[in-house]
């Protein structure tokens, strides 16, 4: 006969087996053994993990390994990263000499800026939160409504924007030209003296290709080191999969589907009012939809939310806890005709979560999270 102990492990691995996603211990302690056995089944091969709560309709991948940049370890690109990467950091990319790429996407602070909102030329301050520059060789399309498919694109719009660099994209490469050590640079680099926009951009955008997260401790898990996460980690993993609903947008290696959802925070006919998603493509349900960002590294790329609304992860919890944000129309013939009032995403539902469940969330978030980094920055051509 199994001790005491064992007894209770297998009887929670079968609480857990059978609840699937509704497993919940509402206020009350975690009964000792619970972490043991969910250890016990997550450290199986993925394939064999708990089933997760995602809708029916959702289209959705494993959690996994960290990928690797496909440009990252390309020999063959790394002198035209190398060329983008002086780009980034040089300010004369802007109209008044003083904004980089980097101003806005600083290393140390998770590729973003630390702030709510980008603050560009003569100290404007734009109107959505930065988006962290990790991983996004595997992003598209990008920005938070998705408005460019590719990094090339991505790479002038912010040059050329009058709140961010100031810059008019089509007097850059004569002004890249003026600089001698630009013009060996880009004769180097692409055989010709000529400075054109699309190398400018081929070069940023080869540069972003290169920026990646580091391996983490989840990633560690996965490979079989099964102490690397905490008891409340463990837990915090498995509440990520099943009761707080998170893989049905946060799934996959990078934690993403790569896709657009309202939840809410679209701030309709008020001072902050965003629609998004129908900014590009002008169809109604697009309304306040936004893009679903990469959680690795999300300790480190706060604030959140395509406003920068919440400084911390709870804050981030809260709101989904609560099932995100609907606003109400009123009684009214306007409102209640109005084909552009933003209707919440279904998949966003009260989650009932207890303080001791969102504890292990947040545990789980800085597992798939690293430190932030420090990159030396290039010599600039003179």
């Amino acid at each position: 006969m199994a001790n005491g102990k064992q007894l209770l492990i297998t009887v929670s691995l079968a609480l857990v087996a059978l609840a699937g996603s509704t497993i919940s211990w509402n206020t009350r302690p975690v009964p000792t053994g619970y972490a043991d056995s969910l250890r016990q089944l997550y450290t199986r091969p993925t394939a064999q993990w708990p089933k997760p709560d995602i809708d029916s309709n959702i289209v959705w991948k494993e959690l996994g390994l960290r990928p690797n940049s496909p440009v990252a370890a390309d020999s063959s690109q790394k002198a035209v990263a190398e060329l983008g990467k002086q780009l980034f950091f040089d300010p004369r990319l802007s109209g008044s000499n003083q904004i980089s790429c980097g101003s806005c996407h600083e290393p140390e602070l998770g590729w973003t800026n630390g702030r709510s909102t980008a603050v560009g030329h003569d100290h404007r301050t734009g109107e959505r939160n930065v988006p962290t520059l990790l991983n996004v060789w595997a992003t598209t399309p990008l920005f938070w409504d998705g408005r460019v498919k590719t990094l090339e694109e991505q790479a002038l719009s912010p040059i050329g924007n009058e709140v961010e660099m100031h810059q008019g994209v089509d007097k850059l490469p004569a002004k890249l030209s003026a600089i001698p050590g630009y013009k060996k640079e880009f004769t180097k680099v692409f055989g010709t003296q000529k400075i054109t926009g699309q190398e400018i951009a081929t070069a940023l955008a080869t540069f972003q290709r290169t920026i990646q997260s580091r391996s983490s401790r989840f990633d560690a898990f996965l490979q079989g080191r099964e102490k690397s996460l905490s008891d409340l980690e463990i837990e915090g993993l498995h509440i990520f999969r099943t009761k707080a609903r998170c893989m049905n947008c946060h799934n996959g290696p990078l934690f993403t589907d790569n896709q657009f959802h309202n939840i809410g925070l679209t701030y309709y006919k008020r001072k902050y009012e965003d629609l998004g998603l129908y900014n590009v493509t002008h169809q109604p349900q697009d309304v306040g939809k936004f893009k679903t960002p990469g959680l690795r590294d999300v300790v480190i790329t706060r604030p959140y939310m395509h406003v920068g609304l919440f400084d911390d992860l709870e804050g981030v919890i809260n709101i989904y806890n609560a099932g995100g944000g609907h606003p109400r129309r009123k009684k009214t013939p306007e409102e209640e005709k109005d084909p552009l009032y933003p209707v919440t995403s279904s998949i966003l539902r009260p989650l009932g979560l207890t303080p001791h469940e969102k504890e292990a969330l947040v545990a789980f978030l800085h597992a798939i999270s690293t430190t932030s980094y420090r990159i030396s920055r290039p010599e600039l051509p003179q």
